[in-house]
């Protein structure tokens, strides 16, 4: 067996070895030797981190698995302001609500930049706002964003989230095994008729599979520390054929998935508005009001009217996703929540009708249900990273221009000092007096991002979880299933590791509450 000696031999005196390693040593040496350690001019100490070691500096200390937990060790041990130096890029990491909130909020005209993102170039997500660097083609897209999804517009989609709520909650009678997938196939309906006015199949419709395949190759992407390339661009110039060229198979794979499910929806849509069938929705009247406007560039205006109406899909839908998906798993862990929830329903809104936005103010624990679905299983660990654009000072300390901040969220839903007992699903800590308590700090304040960046799509991210929410509780029952041996199965509390996290698949039981509420459920369907 060869030693490790051997095995260094070998791997030297290969030639294409060889390339890749000076590749990467150039990449280092560069990046060590153009870092903040010869900025700082006032002489300011940086933030408390662990010891960097030569050349690499911190980078066995950013962590590749559960990054959430490991960095939340870090913030423990030295403060909530952590500065890591990853092979000479500086990495600033937020452990606690109030520091994300004083520099990425408070303080967003310096942190709202990204961090520059090779895959976002190659693999095909070049046109997304989220990655988007800090200037005028993210605020033009952002802007558009706004107008669709501001409070007073969400209301204008109301008819049709009920609508699609209907569905859902039929789909689960008939099919309560695909209860996850019917999920992501609700809310993607909905949002392809915002985007597209597009009425998608009950089943394998071509364009929710676009989405869903585009989504994925999104959170693989993009997840801290997934591709080496993004600390080292210089790997560019290795070919995709080569031995350390498989980043750019895969790049190319997902840019196809990725403008598939830009362009398929948009194009037929525009066919659609050139025949006059079209419906009303983002891209018809993005290019309506381009049309209106005669000194519009009608080709610039049909990217943005592209891009946005694509982008309308991960404002806040694909969070939702996930925190509904996690409410299932909670309501078959916590029977007593469900309890108390339907008597809340049974006093405000009676068996003879469905819930309604109208009855939002009186359904105190239902909102409560929302806030702590999207705070006990972090839908999105740590956020997407920021970047400073100037060098800043915080609680004395020197923060490099250039600096990646990630706002560690998972650690913002564990803080024990906020959340009591935070591991146990519990609504009743955003309540006091039966009324929800504005001294609780709302998930919703570091779920959906931090100051310019903030995700546009959070209002109406927020009236499906109530709308969806307050519905299956009125009408369902979600108890664990049963396995062969007619024993019980307790969903462990897991979820997948990405941008978005989700639960792990997991069985659950779903029956009509009674035969009223079912009738309700058709009722409203032929209605």
């Amino acid at each position: 067996m060869a030693g490790p000696l051997d095995i260094g031999s070998s791997l030297i005196s290969q030639p294409w070895a060889l390339l890749v390693l000076s590749l990467l040593f150039v990449g280092i040496y560069v990046k060590y030797n153009s870092g903040p350690r010869f900025a700082n001019p006032k002489k300011l100490p940086l933030p408390p981190g662990p010891k960097p070691l030569p050349i690499i500096g911190n980078a066995l200390d950013v962590p590749t698995e559960k990054m959430g937990q490991r960095l939340k060790e870090l913030t423990e041990k030295y403060g909530d302001v952590v500065y890591l130096d990853a092979l000479g890029q500086p990495m600033i990491i937020l452990g606690s609500h109030e520091a994300a909130s004083e520099l990425l909020d408070k303080r967003s005209a310096n942190y709202s930049d990204r961090i520059p993102s090779v895959m976002r170039l190659i693999s095909g997500w070049e046109w997304t706002f989220v990655l988007m660097p800090y200037g005028l083609p993210w605020r033009r897209r952002r802007k558009e964003m706004h107008q669709f999804f501001h409070p007073n517009a969400v209301a204008q989609y109301q008819p049709l989230q009920q609508r699609e709520c209907l569905k859902f909650l039929a789909k689960l009678l008939e099919k309560p095994e695909t209860f996850l997938h019917q999920v992501r196939h609700s809310f993607a309906s909905t949002i392809m008729r915002i985007s597209y006015g597009v009425e998608v199949a009950d089943e394998n419709d071509p364009y929710v599979i676009a989405v869903e395949e585009g989504v994925a190759t999104f959170n693989q992407a993009f997840v801290p520390g997934a591709f080496l390339v993004e600390t080292f661009p210089s790997l560019m110039r290795i070919p995709s054929w080569f031995p350390g060229g498989g980043f750019k198979r895969t790049a190319t794979a997902w840019q196809k998935i990725a403008h598939n499910m830009r362009d398929a929806p948009f194009e037929k849509t525009m066919e659609s508005m050139a025949n006059g069938t079209a419906e009303p929705c983002i891209a018809t009247t993005m290019m309506e009001n381009a049309m209106n406007r005669k000194d519009a560039d009608l080709a610039e205006e049909r990217i943005y009217a592209r891009d946005v109406s694509a982008l309308a899909y991960a404002a806040g839908a694909d969070t939702t996703i996930s925190t509904v998906q996690t409410f299932f798993m909670a309501m078959a862990c916590y029977p007593e929540v469900q309890k108390k929830a339907r008597a809340e329903l049974d006093a405000v809104v009676g068996p003879n009708r469905l819930p309604t936005w109208d009855d939002r103010d009186s359904l105190p624990y239902i909102t409560a249900i929302a806030k702590e679905s999207m705070r006990w299983q972090s839908v999105v660990p740590l956020g997407v990273p920021h970047r400073s654009l100037a060098d800043d000072e915080y609680k004395g300390y020197y923060i490099p221009a250039g600096s990646t901040c990630i706002a560690n969220l998972w650690a913002f839903s564990r803080d024990p000092k906020v959340y009591p007992d935070p591991e146990t699903f519990n609504p009743e800590r955003f309540l006091k007096d039966g009324q929800i308590n504005p001294a609780v700090q709302d998930p919703n304040t570091f779920v959906f991002g931090y100051g310019r960046r903030i995700c546009p799509g959070r209002h109406f991210a927020e009236a499906s979880l109530f709308i969806m929410i307050s519905s299956i509780l009125h009408t369902l029952n979600i108890d664990q299933a049963i396995d062969e041996q007619g024993k019980p199965i307790t969903p462990k509390a897991e979820m997948t590791y990405g941008v978005i996290s989700y639960p792990k698949d997991f069985p659950c039981s779903i029956k009509p509450r009674s035969p009223q509420a079912q009738a309700l459920i058709y009722a409203g369907l032929k209605a």
